[in-house]
């Protein structure tokens, strides 16, 4: 094995690769808690439109985010196919709707392109860059923009 080939894990980012609207999207691995099958939510009245309702994890309450709505590309109708990424920021714990998981991959830092110029600001307000893997282009989500917006003395 040529070991020039390996990893450095102090210059490599660990992120977690899943589909939403037929596209490749990734986290960082730092925020996934728990990567869970599609169980129906509770609406949570007055929540924007991309919160697609409240789920109960072992006692702790917490929103569940339609991430393809969020992103803009379109409302997500959900079967038992789909999961839900229990992610931290903070001590705020959310769930994140996606299509389903692909991968949990182990990349040099310096893998990560800037999100191109040409991109909307919402675009670059949600992706913080793009990794290119063989054909496929899996842009990486900055979790701290794509979560509900703290108000007052809301969980979400």
């Amino acid at each position: 094995m040529d070991n020039n080939v390996a990893v450095d894990i102090h210059q490599s980012r660990e992120i977690v690769a899943f589909h939403v609207a037929d596209q490749g999207f990734c986290i960082d691995i730092g925020y996934v808690r728990e990567i869970r099958g599609w169980t129906p939510t509770t609406v949570l009245p007055h929540a924007p439109d991309y919160v697609k309702g409240m789920m109960n994890l072992r006692g702790t309450v917490l929103p569940v985010v339609d991430l393809s709505l969020r992103l803009g590309l379109g409302v997500t109708n959900p079967s038992p196919r789909h999961v839900i990424i229990i992610v931290m920021l903070d001590e705020r714990m959310v769930g994140l709707l996606v299509e389903a998981v692909s991968d949990i991959l182990n990349l040099p830092h310096d893998d990560m392109k800037p999100t191109p110029d040409v991109a909307s600001g919402a675009t670059r307000n949600f992706i913080e860059g793009v990794f290119t893997i063989e054909d496929k282009m899996i842009r990486a989500i900055d979790v701290a923009r794509i979560l509900p917006a703290r108000q007052g003395h809301t969980t979400c």
